[in-house]
């Protein structure tokens, strides 16, 4: 029995749930939103603070399961209860056609429901009692894979339905909005990765992380299609099922009108490709269905696929023109990219005038050459594409393309690594990386300089105030006041930030200086071998590689990027202003030296860093996998799958107050 206070607390969060799932319903699906985001973020942190002081009250759907950050060491694969067979390609209207009669030859009275084929990845969502309880990718249709975390990240899939219906599983095609593909093609081009072919690649991609948190960031969607199973409700056609789907509260296919013959179908059938540039996903023909459920059951199915269903593919748009110039552009992250300036033509609903060509080894693969008669296409209906060159129409005089040996934008040497298809500028000062490397650099887990944001630094380069890092710290604050949006308190508070990380470190420095393959916890580990940033400067492969978690490639990274005159002009720059390079790590005592420590869940008091922090001061190596030669697992509130590993290895499992015993001497013998 709960006290009062304990129900009041109950109660409390579970209409924080309720609000704001509705707040995020109108948000996500409506785009109607009624709140500003910031009252919704409030009513999110209180959720979540309330679930972390009394983690014992937390619903399994509350909606800070979207959020992700469970980890997964694979994913269990599981039987379908009902197998998710797949559909019979047809590819002209007399195909269709012949559909048509082999179903009217046993049912003449058969309507149709026609959907966008929507190129996504098909899963099974099963609920109990209203609450979902696990998601299930199609696999080979008779085993998915448990992806129910990535799952939960879905906005759009309802965690609680709106009547507690005893079970229920429905299949639905999770797939990737246009513009996120676009971003996350932008992004992994901008980082030197290869770009995801298409939306649905990407999409396959995304809930195939082992990090849910990832998964989260990937703004994933789904559209629900159809009822597998369900207990206690029972329906006479597909497109009735869908609305009572739709009142449950899941998004359900968009597009489901009925057609009475085969002739309404064939015109939905286009008008659905016509409004294909339009829509906001990528979609690769349509489904047409018998809509009532007992024909769809007397017409049964083959050994793979069934015989009430088909699904019409439209041919892939595509449009010959001519590349006039290859450009280079230099991203943010320094890859140069090149980009095929096109002869402007006209594909899916609009102008195209460039092509992305990714890298050198794309060029290379399609000898994609300047003066080139080209078949061009979107990819997704959104970014296009040369599908091939035609080369009966090249030129006898054309050369192939080669990347440039210099930065365009600041002339330095560029590089090219191992295994890399990415061209990349090393030069911390180069003008295209300026705001993401400022940005970086005054981040939290870097230099962590407050009130410093993307706007701001945007604002202090347009206004030519920093042209490096080293710049910021020799700003004032009558520099700042004039600025749009500024004035005194807020300059003033900016400088006070600035003045204050001076003072943050060697090891937040060097991952605040953005050097390839050096990461937070590298960067620790070099601030606890290297006396300063000197040091490192100086060090040797061997003496870098001597450092734990540095390997060979890590290494010539840091080689090479201090080997730059740039980058030593900013360290003396930096140095010249105050800012400390000297390494502040105090090893505290050996109690710890060889012991490998993995923590799950959250701790009472200690935040996961300061944790880590206080393993290494004592000698100690934090890891973040569990594994046979794990030492201790600190578990906190909420662990996730290494607890069950470190169980299952019969680790020790420790709380923060032992933790905390051991470090001070109080513990039991740790070398026993």
């Amino acid at each position: 029995m709960y006290s009062e206070e304990q129900q009041k607390i109950i109660a409390e969060m579970r209409a924080l749930e309720e609000k704001i799932e509705y707040h995020s319903r109108l948000y996500y699906e409506l785009d109607s939103p009624e709140i500003p985001d910031s009252e919704y973020d409030k009513l999110f942190a209180r959720l979540k603070k309330l679930e972390e002081e009394y983690p014992q009250f937390a619903s399994p759907a509350s909606p800070t399961k979207r959020v992700g950050g469970r980890v997964a060491e694979r994913f269990e694969k599981v039987r379908h209860v009902i197998p998710m067979g797949s559909l019979t390609d047809v590819f002209s209207f007399e195909e269709l056609e012949a559909f048509d009669r082999r179903v009217k030859q046993a049912e003449p009275e058969a309507e149709y429901v026609t959907e966008c084929k929507i190129d996504g990845l098909s899963v099974a969502l099963e609920y109990v009692d209203g609450i979902f309880v696990r998601g299930l990718t199609r696999g080979d249709g008779t085993f998915g894979e448990d992806v129910t975390d990535n799952l939960r990240t879905i906005k759009t899939i309802p965690l609680k339905l709106k009547e507690p219906v005893p079970r229920l599983i429905v299949r639905g095609e999770v797939y990737m909005p246009k513009k996120v593909f676009a971003k996350l093609n932008a992004e992994r081009e901008e980082n030197g990765e290869t770009p995801f072919a298409n939306p649905r690649n990407a999409a396959a991609g995304s809930l195939r992380q082992l990090d849910s948190s990832v998964v989260a960031k990937r703004k994933l969607d789904i559209f629900v299609f159809n009822v597998q199973h369900i207990e206690g409700k029972t329906f006479r056609t597909h497109a009735e099922s869908l609305e009572y789907l739709s009142g449950l509260g899941f998004k359900v296919s968009p597009i489901r009108n009925v057609q009475k013959d085969i002739a309404e179908v064939e015109k939905e059938i286009e008008r659905i490709g016509a409004m294909r540039g339009s829509l906001e996903f990528d979609i690769d023909g349509a489904v047409v269905k018998v809509n009532s459920l007992d024909m769809r059951a007397r017409l049964g199915e083959t050994v793979s696929v069934p015989r009430w269903a088909v699904a019409y593919k439209y041919p892939p748009e595509t449009a010959q023109t001519t590349i006039e110039d290859i450009v280079v552009q230099v991203g943010r992250t320094g890859v140069l990219t090149p980009k095929a300036i096109l002869k402007t033509v006209r594909i899916a609903g609009t102008n195209v005038s460039q092509a992305t060509l990714h890298n050198i080894d794309y060029i290379r693969q399609k000898d994609i050459r300047v003066g080139d008669t080209v078949k061009v296409y979107k990819a997704g209906d959104i970014i296009p594409e040369i599908m091939e060159v035609l080369p009966e129409f090249r030129k006898k005089d054309s050369v192939p393309f080669e990347m440039p040996d210099v930065c365009p934008s600041c002339g330095e040497q560029v590089i090219r690594e191992p295994d890399e298809a990415a061209v990349r500028c090393i030069n911390p000062d180069c003008p295209a990386q300026l705001h993401r490397s400022i940005t970086h650099f005054v981040s939290r887990d870097a230099m962590n300089i407050e009130s410093l944001g993307e706007s701001v630094v945007a604002l202090l380069i347009e206004n030519n105030l920093v042209k490096s890092a080293a710049d910021l710290y020799y700003l004032k604050q009558e520099d700042l006041e004039p600025l749009e949006r500024m004035g005194k308190k807020s300059a003033k508070k900016i400088i006070d930030s600035i003045d204050k990380s001076r003072q943050a470190g060697l090891a937040r420095l060097i991952f605040a200086l953005g050097i390839r393959h050096i990461g937070e916890k590298a960067a620790v580990l070099l601030a606890e071998k290297f006396p300063d940033i000197y040091a490192i400067m100086n060090a040797d492969e061997q003496q870098l590689c001597s450092v734990e978690e540095i390997g060979p490639e890590s290494a010539q990274s840091i080689i090479r990027f201090f080997s730059s005159e740039h980058t030593r002009h900013l360290i003396d720059r930096l140095v010249q202003a105050g800012v400390s390079v000297k390494s502040s790590f105090v090893r505290k005592s050996n109690i710890l030296v060889g012991k490998t420590i993995v923590i799950t869940g959250t701790l009472p008091t200690l935040k996961r860093s300061e944790a880590e922090e206080l393993i290494r001061q004592h000698g100690g190596n934090p890891s973040g996998s569990v594994s046979r030669k794990t030492s201790f697992l600190l578990c906190g509130a909420e662990p996730g799958s290494k607890l069950e590993k470190a169980q299952a290895f019969n680790i020790p499992i420790i709380s923060e107050e032992e933790f905390i015993n051991m470090i001070q001497g109080e513990g039991d013998n740790l070398n026993e």
